[in-house]
């Protein structure tokens, strides 16, 4: 027998109700059916999945490995298909997404606070994955961010407002020959090892390599990673240096420049399903979004340094 999502579902419904015959009437099928199913079931897993007993039904410890993972597949397939059916009823959870930096953590501590709002919370690397997460009602609203010369499409769906524009800087080891200077230019770090993180599905890291190019050099990329605290740590080593966004925190180990002419930028966006659970704040949603940017650049003394170099006003 080939084992079936319905199979699993099945595994998961005895479970939880704790015997053959609750799980039955759940199922809607007798129970000698069901413990004929079970038996298929078991049979081609080529375990016992539930030991049998008067008082019911308990998992073995070969069932509690198969029942972890096939709840994990029923919940990933209701999710696919779940996420994409129409909304039903007034009330309903705000459900939030975004790529995990500062601008997002700032956005939900405000929704947090706003009254009648419930969220949760939905991270992804890609901002175009999340696009595509609002498009197919899998999200309300989300925190987004593109590259000058790689826009995000526009979609008729999907409402969307710039939060604002903050320049790419360079993370480095505190010991960095280079760290002595407010300021570096891109070609002064040629000779460097970079870590950078995957592509995005907007235009990074090809915007940085074809920056990098202009300036004369191919970038030598031994590193590639998304865990924030790795590339910390690589950094801070001396064995890497990375772009970062504006909203980069230095810490022990790892200051942050600027780099001369301010070649690279990213834009950070908002946006909102016109049908969602938050298009009648999509105002409020933008300013404070907005709001939650400035706050944090406002506390980067690398950034307010560059702003007083570039003459900027602050907060811009």
């Amino acid at each position: 027998m080939q084992l079936e999502l319905r199979h699993l579902r099945a595994l998961c419904v005895i479970a939880d109700a704790g015997s053959l015959s609750k799980a039955a009437a759940s199922l809607g099928i007798s129970q000698p059916a069901l413990t004929a199913q079970l038996h298929r079931i078991e049979s081609a897993l080529g375990g016992q999945v539930f030991r049998r007993s008067r008082l019911g039904v308990t998992p073995t410890p070969f069932g509690q490995f198969v029942l972890t993972r096939a709840r994990s597949a029923v919940h990933t397939v209701d999710e696919l298909t779940a996420g994409a059916l129409p909304y039903g009823g007034q009330a309903r959870v705000a459900r939030i997404g975004g790529y995990a930096n500062p601008l997002l953590s700032g956005l939900l501590r405000r929704l947090f606070d706003v009254p009648g709002v419930a969220i949760t919370v939905h991270t992804e690397h890609s901002p175009r994955l999340l696009l595509d997460l609002l498009a197919s009602r899998r999200l309300d609203a989300a925190t987004l961010l593109d590259y000058p010369g790689h826009e995000l499409p526009v979609l008729p769906s999907v409402g969307m407002r710039p939060v604002g524009m903050e320049p790419v800087f360079v993370a480095m080891a505190d010991n960095h020959p280079l760290a002595v200077k407010e300021e570096v230019s891109l070609a002064e770090l040629a000779g460097d090892d970079w870590v950078l993180s995957p592509p995005d599905g907007v235009g990074w890291p090809e915007c940085f390599v074809t920056t990098c190019r202009d300036a004369g050099f191919n970038p030598r990329v031994p590193h590639i990673m998304v865990e924030l605290q790795m590339i910390r740590d690589l950094i801070a080593r001396g064995h890497a240096i990375s772009p970062c966004q504006a909203t980069f925190q230095a810490s022990a180990g790892i200051v942050v420049r600027s780099l001369a002419g301010t070649p690279l930028w990213v834009r950070h966006l908002v946006a909102w399903r016109h049908d969602g659970a938050l298009a009648h704040r999509a105002e409020e949603l933008a300013l404070l979004a907005a709001d939650a940017h400035r706050e944090f650049l406002a506390g980067q003394p690398h950034y307010t340094a560059w702003q007083a170099r570039k003459g900027e006003p602050a907060g811009s």
